[in-house]
């Protein structure tokens, strides 16, 4: 018997270890980064099978001169008022986040997620969507209600979950809803949104409309069995979608090698599903605009959805109730080889002759300024211990069309 005979090891199984852990040098070596405007952009109707390559390097378009090359920088040529605009989303993002974080750690909140290093993803796709399309996003895609118009207070109403916010307490902090600005309800549990923004997607095509979806996953939620069971329905019925995957490297508390397995890149995985699957550099503003132009055209033309990993890191903690410097080194978001995607757009539009230091300190001023005046007009209203809240009683609402009884006794118990 096998399981007898010496000669033959016992079965062992390989856990992936990150490179390096906290004490250790950050060691980004196994991320190779091609030069900025060298990987080649294909035809909107290119076959999946004839663009395989992009998968497996990084579409750059800003190199380390802040200048805009290769095919992709050709293709988006955006005015300067797009651009000018684009850093300003990210650094209202910022500065939101900056002071959200400062409120919980006040106790105004009970928890927060920052996008830190992470803006120019969803502040660079918003822009390039129509109204009427649907986002199912994740807690890191404020960006795309930012890029949107959406108000600020009325993030900060669901923050502190005060009698303002829209959502009535009935969402953790950061899982925003408005279905005017596209961003469907975040949902605290992982992964299910991919699948919905796929059938979201197909009820589109189905009723003969013209709007597309996407959807958004992180790189460790991407093990989760609803990932692939998006790509199955997406690939089959060649659905209007784009399926986004943000890899920042790190789950709340385990790399990226826990979740991507053997499959060498996180779009690779849509090549066994027959989907186009692009990286992009996450931290580079242009390329990101540049990708997301490229799939959301693909989508709107009927050829079906595409697979987009960004490439980027996650600066800060996975929340506000995270340490990351309990499994990786203190050093290492400074070491992350992509840069800064504010610093990048910023550097770029002073090559340009566009923006200064002095400018981009007075904008700075002028963003603290309004996120300050909208969080003290959201704290007038309440915060977490404090000010006016939700009644109980709309715990009881929008969950059937006709209450049943056992709810209607349970709401009038509680006196409501």
């Amino acid at each position: 018997m096998a399981d007898s005979d010496p000669r033959i090891a016992p079965l062992s199984l390989t856990v992936p270890e990150p490179a390096v852990r906290p004490g250790g040098q950050p060691d980004f070596s196994g991320v190779p980064i091609p030069r900025a405007g060298t990987v080649r952009r294909p035809a909107v109707d290119e076959e999946p099978e004839a663009m395989r390559d992009l998968a497996f390097t990084i579409i750059r378009v800003l190199n380390r001169d802040g200048a805009a090359v290769g095919p992709w920088a050709e293709a988006l040529a955006l005015p300067d008022d797009e651009l000018l605009t684009g850093l300003r989303h990210m650094m209202l993002l910022r500065i939101y986040d900056a002071r959200m974080m400062t409120a919980q750690r006040q106790q105004k909140t009970s928890f927060y997620m920052q996008h830190l290093g992470e803006e120019a993803i969803s502040c660079a796709f918003a822009r390039a969507l129509s109204p009427g399309d649907m986002n199912f996003p994740t807690y890191r895609q404020a960006g795309l209600l930012i890029a949107g118009g959406y108000p600020l207070s009325e993030m900060m109403h669901q923050v502190y979950s005060n009698d303002g916010d829209r959502l009535r307490g009935r969402q953790l902090p950061v899982l925003y809803s408005s279905k005017p600005h596209g961003f469907f309800t975040v949902s605290g549990n992982l992964a299910t949104q991919f699948l919905q923004a796929v059938g979201w997607g197909m009820a589109s095509a189905i009723s003969g409309d013209r709007k597309i979806s996407a959807g958004w996953i992180g790189d460790g939620s991407t093990a989760e069995s609803d990932f692939h069971a998006a790509l199955v329905f997406a690939s089959t019925y060649k659905a209007p979608v784009v399926l986004n995957i943000v890899n920042n490297q790190w789950a709340i508390s385990t790399f990226q090698g826990i979740a991507r397995g053997g499959a060498g890149t996180f779009a690779a995985r849509g090549l066994g599903f027959g989907i186009p699957a692009l990286r992009v550099d996450g931290n580079d503003y242009l390329a990101v605009r540049a990708v997301a132009d490229w799939a959301v055209a693909r989508a709107r033309a009927n050829l079906g959805p595409t697979v987009v990993e960004y490439v980027t890191y996650r600066a800060g903690g996975h929340s506000t109730s995270d340490d990351p410097n309990a499994y990786r080194p203190a050093e290492e978001s400074a070491a992350w080889p992509l840069g800064d995607p504010v610093v990048r757009l910023k550097a770029h539009l002073i090559a340009r002759g566009l923006w200064s230091e002095e400018r981009h300190a007075q904008a700075e001023a002028e963003i603290l300024a309004e996120v300050t005046a909208a969080q003290k007009a959201a704290e007038a209203i309440g915060t977490l211990h404090t000010g006016r809240r939700p009644s109980p009683r709309d715990m009881f609402e929008d969950v059937y069309a006709q209450m049943p009884p056992h709810l209607r006794r349970q709401r009038q118990e509680a006196g409501f």
